[in-house]
């Protein structure tokens, strides 16, 4: 998909963040909850992911130039990696302001209200959060799918607030309330590090997932015929771009067209079977010693 059709869905987030925060803030400000100032606060944080998103995803959707020859995919790493430490920022301000509640409690206000309101900015966010995800499994877009899982998260924080809120008006515990804002931190602790932590395995060039290796190494076994072999098959992937990198070793009597017509082949059934994958070959021969010392993931 064109980066113009994507941005419209970060737009949709943005305008889902800055309509959630004037709800929950609103619902903080009514009810003087610390448990609903957390929920506002995490909005806030979906803002700056979205706005960030936006700006992500049109850079990664720039054509591979001369000085990028893979591309700009990597760009949406960038992004999801920044909206994972924002969210881990988030749960430690939730935190240090539970805290300050635990030692100086207060009394709740206008909870039907504030939690009314509260209920129907995490409606917004559900909806908007599962067009996300649904787009971003079409198009294997990290950037919608962190913001997608983000929106999720808080969709989950504000039902734990707003049971936790009602709880606190039945029981009139109010040690409940900063209670509750606790468990939200440590919930979206949880989800920033594991938002992180893709982010940071795809910049590092981490392999493909297992299934879609052993999807590679099925087609590649069927050419296992006439004595053609192959090693040093290498993965990665970029956002939604796959790479993929093998040597094909032939009898050395065949000729250079007869192998180049091979490689032809296997890269168009690799590119069959998995989608946007760049497949790099190289030709060896099964009679030259030198084709089996280049296995190592290193060569000097």
């Amino acid at each position: 998909m064109a980066a113009a059709s994507l941005t419209k869905f970060a737009w949709l987030s943005i305008g889902a963040a800055v309509v959630t925060i004037a709800m929950k803030t609103s619902a903080y400000v009514l009810t003087g909850s610390v448990g609903l100032l957390s929920d506002a606060l995490e909005s806030f944080v979906n803002l700056a992911g979205a706005a960030i998103a936006l700006a992500m995803i049109n850079l990664a959707a720039k054509p591979a130039d001369e000085e990028h020859a893979y591309g700009h995919t990597k760009a949406e790493y960038f992004s999801s990696g920044a909206e994972g430490a924002l969210i881990v920022a988030t749960a430690v301000s939730i935190a240090v302001a539970a805290a300050n509640r635990w030692w100086h409690p207060r009394a709740i206000a206008d909870i039907g209200l504030g939690l009314s309101i509260s209920i129907v900015a995490s409606l917004i966010n559900l909806v908007v959060a599962l067009i996300l995800r649904r787009t971003a499994a079409i198009h294997e877009s990290v950037v919608l799918e962190a913001d997608a899982k983000h929106l999720l998260t808080d969709v989950w924080t504000s039902a734990g607030v707003v049971m936790g809120v009602a709880a606190v008006a039945v029981t009139n515990w109010p040690w409940l309330d900063p209670a509750i804002a606790i468990a939200v931190a440590v919930n979206i602790l949880w989800t920033g590090t594991a938002i992180v932590r893709k982010s940071a395995l795809g910049l590092l060039d981490t392999a493909l997932p297992a299934e879609e290796v052993a999807t590679l190494r099925a087609v590649l076994d069927r050419y296992h015929h006439d004595g053609v072999q192959y090693h040093a098959l290498r993965t990665r992937q970029s956002g939604s771009r796959r790479f993929v990198s093998l040597h094909v070793l032939v009898p050395g009597q065949w000729t250079v067209d007869r192998g180049h017509h091979l490689l032809e082949q296997i890269e168009a059934d690799l590119r069959s079977a998995l989608p946007n994958v760049a497949v790099f070959t190289h030709l060896e021969s099964l009679s030259d010693p030198a084709s089996y010392q280049d296995q190592t993931l290193d060569r000097y």
